[in-house]
């Protein structure tokens, strides 16, 4: 494989250009949410054909494994039933505890997750963590929802594998001939899904340390996704590979979507069940709806992407 590093000085010159490239002026704080406008939405709904409903979210795992440390925390009441049940009603009730931002379970970053060099996305600079101030930057933008064209590129398929090992990249050359193999192709105000097969391979494998070691987008290929004009970007695993390509930066896909492009990340979806149902469709575009949690203060939500065809 050829050596696909990036240097500190290629990575902040890619950095600065899709910063300065920013299309929605100094003020904005919706970043490429902005190009899901209310035509392609309703254009994305006018695709659906069958009503077919898929989730992907992977289901949430409260147990620790190796990628996963930190757990959820669910607990369940258990009110008497049957012979032990008392007369009356009653209500089973759960209590949950997460950290949105793990290596195991499904969740969207919001602009205010990442800071780099001191700043969020254009140019803010908090004076407090609070709804008042980096608020505006907050998951809660998305508070009304996200509702567009989804497309999912399989690379695995591409190159006739179940997977893509840690360590491998995908490139710009990748995601274009995707498009090709699968004939569709991304455009402006798309929510594209990169399939790497992080899922498959930790269902056959078991868990790793995915923290250290995943597949993932090569930095300069969101230079192709900026110019395609994606809303949102999402994959099966973290997005970024580790270890990383860029040289001194250990998460630059999310630096570059979320910091420079203001480009919310889905991470660790899983698209075991999307993927044959784009096949059996014969299409691999679909109306995509995701509904964070609305949360004042959020870096990010757990949440469930609903593709619909």
């Amino acid at each position: 494989m050829a050596d696909q590093s990036m240097s500190a000085t290629d990575f902040r010159s890619l950095y600065e250009l899709l910063r300065r490239g920013n299309p929605w002026g100094s003020e904005d704080r919706r970043g490429a949410l902005n190009a899901l406008t209310p035509a392609r939405v309703a254009a994305a709904a006018s695709a659906v054909r069958t009503g077919r409903t898929v989730s992907l979210a992977a289901p949430v795992e409260n147990e620790a494994s190796a990628d996963n440390p930190d757990p959820w925390v669910h607990e369940v009441s258990h009110p008497g039933t049957g012979q032990d049940g008392a007369p009356g009603l009653d209500f089973a009730t759960d209590t949950l505890s997460l950290h949105v931002h793990g290596n195991v379970d499904s969740h969207i970053d919001a602009l205010c997750h990442v800071v780099y060099d001191g700043t969020l996305y254009n140019d803010v600079v908090p004076g407090r963590w609070s709804p008042a101030e980096a608020g505006e930057l907050s998951i809660d933008a998305a508070s009304q929802g996200i509702a567009g064209r989804g497309v999912l590129l399989d690379i695995p398929r591409l190159r006739g594998r179940d997977w893509l090992e840690p360590g491998e990249h995908v490139t710009a050359d990748d995601l274009i001939a995707a498009e090709k193999a699968q004939h569709v192709q991304v455009s402006d105000g798309d929510m594209l899904f990169v399939r790497v097969g992080h899922r498959r391979r930790r269902s056959v494998l078991g868990p790793w340390d995915a923290a250290a070691a995943r597949a993932g987008l090569h930095p300069a290929a969101m230079e192709l996704l900026a110019r395609r004009g994606i809303a949102v970007l999402g994959s099966d695993g973290n997005n970024d590979t580790a270890p990383s390509a860029a040289a001194g930066v250990d998460f630059p896909v999310h630096v570059l979507a979320l910091r420079a492009l203001g480009m919310p990340l889905l991470d660790y979806l899983q698209f075991e069940e999307l993927a044959p149902a784009c096949e059996s469709a014969a299409r691999w575009s679909f109306l995509c709806v995701i509904a964070p949690l609305r949360l004042p203060m959020g870096t990010g939500s757990p949440v469930n992407p609903i593709a619909i065809f």
